[in-house]
């Protein structure tokens, strides 16, 4: 328990760090993820916003991506935070875009770790909890 609680925490801080990377001059809204692969190498992302907002990419699928890039295909947990202005405003759930893309890569039981504070604490869920029902194939 405490191994993960310290995991949980070092992920937590490691998304604020990424968080400060986002670029977001229309919404103002930053978030940051930490993603932690099955053999302990961690992926970050922040989200990065476009004036036509479509091509907008969130913080969560930032760093799948860049994992997936770099060749990883499973995953064990992942951190999100986000706020107004760089500042922690809350819970920021990953949106549902993001749920589905962690269900192709991930199973139900996928630690969500949401950010509550500056100081990286947090709030445990899983996927499965988040998207009870995911489209497959």
């Amino acid at each position: 328990m405490t191994e993960n609680k310290t995991t949980s925490r070092s992920l937590a801080l490691a998304a604020i760090e990424a968080m400060k990377k986002s670029y977001s001059p229309y919404s103002s809204f930053t978030v940051g993820a930490a993603l932690l692969t099955k053999d302990g190498k961690v992926y970050t992302g922040a989200n990065i916003e476009n004036a036509s907002y479509t091509p907008t990419i969130c913080a969560e699928r930032n760093a799948i991506f860049t994992a997936v890039h770099a060749g990883e295909r499973e995953f064990e947990a992942i951190a999100i935070v986000g706020g107004h202005k760089g500042e922690i405003t809350g819970v920021t759930v990953p949106c549902g875009v993001c749920r589905q893309v962690m269900s192709e890569f991930c199973s139900p039981d996928f630690k969500v770790i949401l950010v509550t504070s500056p100081e990286g604490d947090f709030e445990e869920t899983t996927l499965g909890e988040l998207l009870p029902y995911t489209f497959k194939l």
